[in-house]
């Protein structure tokens, strides 16, 4: 079995409590509130300039120039392209500032940064790899789902529930099962740990927007 199957097994209570979520069935269903959305819009473009900054950092350590190119390629698309496609959703939401980073997405983006700085390159894959596979994931479950009418939510689903994003995805997956296969068992353990630890953050980031959390 190849580590990310494995890997998955140990994040499959943690995904179906993001796929029961309250900001996930509404956004389904198009019954989450604007200003919910609003909030998660804002941070979620603020988190991908971070992601975009360890995207490229792990390009720059990988130690094959075929993933180096596809990292870099990444950090592109979570900077230019999804920012843009972000700031279009401003306009139809309303949304004129981003506004300051609150605490999930400010402890999801530093535990990114500093995993893609400081940990091997192999594990700082395993920590961004999340991102890519569980937003793909929650895509298809609701695009593959029940079809509401006039849900203002729609160009979001699509985006992540098509097959467009799923190349990144499948590249991502596979370039984390060919580290973990070369790499040692200390360092597929850490690998790891740093999936699960970052399954929990995707939790946290949408909880973290449904209920509006910000610092004290």
């Amino acid at each position: 079995m190849k580590w990310t199957e494995q890997t998955w097994k140990k994040i499959d209570k943690n995904y179906n409590a993001i796929l029961n979520m309250p900001f996930v069935r509404e956004l389904a269903n198009g019954s989450l509130p604007k200003a919910k959305f609003q909030f998660y819009m804002a941070q979620d473009s603020l988190y991908l300039e971070h992601f975009g900054r360890a995207l490229a950092l792990i390009g720059a350590k990988s130690h094959d120039i075929g993933d180096a190119l596809a990292y870099i390629r990444f950090a592109e698309g979570a900077m230019v392209v999804e920012n843009a496609l972000h700031e279009s959703y401003f306009e139809d939401f309303g949304v004129t500032d981003k506004g300051t980073i609150q605490p999930a997405c400010h402890h999801y983006t530093h535990f990114l940064k500093s995993t893609a700085a400081l940990e091997p390159v192999e594990v700082a894959m395993a920590a961004t790899l999340p991102c890519f596979w569980i937003y793909k994931k929650v895509g298809d479950y609701i695009y593959n789902g029940q079809h509401i009418a006039n849900n203002p939510y729609q160009r979001w689903i699509d985006t992540y529930g098509g097959e467009e994003f799923s190349d990144s995805v499948q590249r991502a997956i596979m370039i984390c099962d060919l580290a973990a296969e070369r790499t040692t068992p200390g360092t597929r353990a850490r690998m790891t740990e740093a999936f699960i630890h970052a399954s929990y953050l995707e939790y946290h980031f949408w909880d973290a927007a449904y209920i509006g959390r910000t610092w004290n």
